[in-house]
């Protein structure tokens, strides 16, 4: 990692955040506690498929301090900007009273509140180093730490697939983003070294290894700045294909649809509903031959299957843009051996596997072909496979 890397990388240490909350609020935090962003290693909309993901937990965290207090007020203030101290009556909680960044945390609260689960007042301070908008998950980043505090000093005692359903229902209910499990899944599963498994049909997961530093190699991030979101209608028109491809075809969900299946699909879809659950199956069966060869050769043998996956996602999900198959070409061209676009799409992030000996050389073409297009500097910059969610003082 470059030392340009390690500054942007570093998030507020925990001291720092307490000191600030102390100086903010007044009194002292009870804790403070951290999640990662994410990123997806392969397996891209197949989550709410019931299909299969790959995703790891990065080096890139949300931490929050909160401090319960007396009554039933959440007073919300992020190192982010310039808003001011966010106050929100606990008792009007309800989707679509909230606005920015605060919509993830009184999500989880109003979740949390709807399962039962006596939710206090507190105090929060948010501090993030997770990209806006890159594809890297910074809301679930925000949703997985404040879930995971609110966890500890409620003694909810919930298990990691209560919490994952819980910020799942927050992000769906109340901030009105159709998105599935895999986000959540990553930053409160995740182990440093390893990517997750993730079966989205029924949560089961296991951890696979994924370390690039022993094979010669790095993960390139290459946040292409421009933003996107998932609570547009590009996201929802998408699942919504897949739900009619999945009704015509009569199976329960496109995780019961084999490749081998996809001949006969075509003669029963429209066009573009084909396309779209074709993209759906052989993502999926993408993401078990990964699997496959990280337990296997490891890293060095995933390229072809990244590669693959970006051009499923530019040319049967439509989902790429001028700036990520940019990014995706350029690298490729310059050495890295596989890359795609990662993350919901519409905007965000590439990622691109590629050789230590390579790294610069990418970095330098990328950034050259962005300002030959005259599109945005993009922010170029390595992850690493880290712990999940945790508190941390």
């Amino acid at each position: 990692m470059s030392t340009h890397d390690q500054a942007k990388a570093a998030p507020a240490a925990p001291e720092d955040l307490t000191a600030r909350f102390e100086q903010e609020f007044g009194s002292t935090p009870d804790g403070v506690w951290q999640a990662p962003g994410r990123v997806n290693l392969i397996g891209e909309h197949t989550d709410y498929n019931e299909g299969f993901v790959l995703p790891f937990a990065i080096d890139r965290t949300a931490r929050v301090a909160v401090a319960v207090r007396p009554d039933s007020t959440a007073r919300l203030l992020s190192t982010y900007g310039d808003q001011g101290v966010v106050s929100t009556a606990l008792k009007s909680l309800q989707p679509g009273t909230a606005k920015g960044w605060t919509k993830y945390p009184l999500g989880v609260m109003w979740a949390l509140r709807e399962r039962g689960i006596s939710v206090p007042g507190l105090d929060l301070l948010l501090d993030s180093n997770v990209p806006l908008g890159a594809g890297l998950s910074s809301s679930h980043a925000i949703e997985c730490a404040v879930v995971t505090a609110l966890n500890d000093l409620t003694d909810a005692g919930l298990g990691a697939e209560d919490m994952v359903l819980a910020t799942q229902r927050a992000e769906n209910d109340f901030v009105g983003a159709p998105t599935g499990i895999m986000d959540q899944s990553a930053s409160l599963r995740g182990s440093k070294g390893h990517a997750v498994f993730l079966d989205c049909r029924d949560q089961k997961a296991s951890l696979v290894p994924f370390e690039t530093d022993p094979a010669g190699l790095v993960l390139l991030v290459i946040d292409t700045k421009v933003s996107h979101s998932h609570a547009d209608g590009g996201y929802a028109s998408r699942r919504a294909s897949c739900e009619l491809g999945a009704e015509v075809l009569g199976v329960k969900a496109l995780r019961d649809v084999e490749v081998a299946d996809l001949e006969e699909a075509s003669g029963l879809l429209d066009e573009v509903t084909f396309r779209r659950v074709r993209h759906v199956v052989t993502e999926n069966d993408r993401v078990l031959q990964t699997v496959e060869l990280l337990r296997g050769p490891g890293p060095s043998a995933i390229g072809p299957l990244l590669d693959a996956s970006h051009a499923s996602m530019r040319d049967d999900f439509e989902i790429s843009c001028p700036e990520l198959d940019l990014a995706v070409d350029t690298a490729r061209a310059r050495g890295a051996i596989g890359a795609r676009m990662t993350g919901g799409g519409f905007g965000g992030a590439a990622i691109a596997l590629t050789p230590v000996d390579a790294e610069q050389k990418v970095r330098d073409a990328v950034a050259k072909a962005f300002a030959g297009a005259g599109f945005a500097a993009p922010d170029i910059f390595t992850v690493s496979p880290a712990a999940g969610a945790m508190r941390v003082a």
